[in-house]
């Protein structure tokens, strides 16, 4: 999916960390905040800041790693439920590694590590995810068999792109994430983005390649189930809200069933999973709570109460008609 993305920048010799503080948060139930800042990449390298908030106690934790830091969603609320769960909450800012402005060009961040980069913003923000996994492995108090990755809206493409691209990762969650995410190219529900608009604005997220497919999406050599497909058989949870159009749920759901027929033939059908919820374009707490609860079943063996294979569109047939053979 070069095409589409533009590949990933290499991966460095090695990821540099210098922590920066630690401290107990008393409102938050005595989590310890701890702070580094990473540092990776040829020559002096990229850096960028990640957070930790620890669970109190001793032990190896559980990981969600979220790449949003540039914005707000990451609450005392996400990140006490979070930590109750027993599981550590990682949050860096991905445009610490390449700014999300289309105007800038590839000058900036990673990109002038390398000489005439063709990777988009994406895959410099889906690599940012693999350095701090390099970095979380080194730590004694993490699991290294249950690292996880989430992202909301264009934060979710790239944490499923980390996901796809790093088998490290235990877990990938993507949020919200549609057109270039856990959407459909070839299939658009009422007021779903398309190839089109996403590239008007967002060129800098992809490949230039990806722009000669406008009005040809029919001819793409994948869709985003090849990616989803590409996470298999380890978990993946695509979480997602009914009235957030944009986002393309229905096309979400048929890029799902299509990838489910490769979990199937690996013998892992229950370790792909879809959540709806009502509502918009956001990162809720409800969403987080969908991500626990499956990351608990499949990396903590508990078994949560809900589905995570409901299909709300009633008659919508999946956009596939091939079958993966029996395993």
């Amino acid at each position: 999916m070069n095409a589409e993305y533009g590949g990933l920048p290499p991966v460095p010799p090695r990821t540099e960390a210098e922590e920066l503080n630690s401290h107990v948060i008393d409102r938050l139930c005595n989590t310890r905040h701890a702070q580094y800042r990473l540092r990776a990449g040829p020559g002096p390298g990229v850096s960028f800041v990640l957070d930790l908030f620890i669970p109190p106690g001793d032990g190896r934790w559980p990981v969600m790693l979220d790449g949003d830091g540039c914005w707000r969603y990451l609450t005392d609320a996400v990140i006490g439920t979070v930590v109750s769960r027993g599981w550590i909450c990682a949050q860096f800012n991905r445009t610490e590694l390449a700014p999300d402005i289309a105007g800038l060009g590839r000058a900036t961040g990673l990109y002038a590590l390398y000489r005439e980069p063709r990777f988009g913003a994406l895959s410099a923000w889906a690599w940012g995810f693999h350095r701090c996994v390099d970095f979380l492995l080194t730590l004694g108090i993490v699991d290294p068999a249950r690292v996880a990755v989430v992202g909301h809206s264009r934060g979710g493409k790239a944490a499923l792109l980390a996901g796809a691209t790093d088998e490290r990762i235990a877990l990938t969650a993507p949020n919200c994430s549609g057109c270039g995410g856990a959407g459909c190219f070839r299939f658009l529900g009422p007021g779903s983005e398309s190839l089109a608009d996403i590239l008007e604005r967002f060129p800098h997220w992809f490949d230039a390649r990806l722009g000669g497919y406008i009005g040809r999406e029919g001819e793409l050599p994948f869709d985003q189930h090849f990616l989803k497909a590409l996470v298999a058989p380890r978990a993946l949870l695509s979480t997602e809200a009914l009235g957030d159009l944009w986002a393309n749920p229905s096309g979400t759901w048929r890029t799902h069933a299509a990838a489910g027929e490769v979990y199937r033939f690996l013998g892992a059908a229950e370790r792909i999973g879809i959540a709806f919820r009502q509502g918009g374009h956001d990162h809720t707490l409800e969403d987080w709570g969908a991500a626990l609860d499956f990351a608990d079943w499949h990396l903590g063996g508990r078994r949560p109460s809900r589905r995570f294979d409901m299909n709300p569109f009633g008659d919508l047939r999946p956009g596939h008609a091939w079958e993966a053979p029996e395993a």
